[in-house]
């Protein structure tokens, strides 16, 4: 009875490292959502201060590929990776649009965008945050890619590198635009 009793945590601690061990060369921007292949959630935000068109549900679901970046003029990865939504928007001709993310001050997602360039066909505020929850996002960058449908397809987490841009966004737009 003593010698099983002795035993339990070490099983355990077998078991916790088996798992660790399983998952230590997983790319940890990969997370599963359980939103791919389903639609888009329901949602309707207005626009930044200064213009006449917000982002919708309905912009999602025009019978072509697009991509939806979560931003927020706040986040340093969202700063580093602006470049390479202005070449995604340039190189993929598709329409891509900005989700801006929990900014305390609307006039703050205008004024980066103004700074770094406007890659966005429409740009949403998404000020409360729940219009990304509903999303599923962790934290901002995140990048969809969704089918003409409205069908969300794809889902990256953290900022979008030249590796990822190239090797994973790009083919996959062209392999849903056919």
């Amino acid at each position: 009875m003593r010698f099983s009793i002795a035993v339990i945590p070490l099983v355990l601690f077998a078991a916790l490292a088996g798992v660790f061990l399983l998952n230590i060369d997983k790319d940890a921007s990969v997370v599963p959502s359980v939103l791919i292949d389903k639609p888009a959630p329901e949602f309707s935000l207005p626009p930044l201060p200064g213009r006449d068109k917000g982002l919708s549900r309905a912009d999602l679901t025009k019978g072509e590929v697009s991509v939806l970046n979560v931003f927020a003029s706040w986040c340093v990865p969202c700063r580093a990776e602006h470049p390479l939504i202005k070449r995604l928007s340039r190189e993929a001709a598709v329409p891509v649009y900005g989700l801006n993310y929990k900014e305390k001050d609307p006039e703050d997602g205008v004024k980066w965008l103004a700074e770094l360039g406007d890659p966005y066909t429409a740009v949403g505020m998404d000020l409360s945050g729940r219009t990304g929850i509903d999303f599923g996002v962790y934290g901002v960058p995140e990048t969809f890619i969704i089918d003409g449908t409205g069908q969300i397809r794809y889902k990256h987490v953290g900022p979008v590198t030249v590796e990822v841009l190239e090797k994973v966004l790009l083919p996959k737009i062209a392999e849903l635009k056919g």
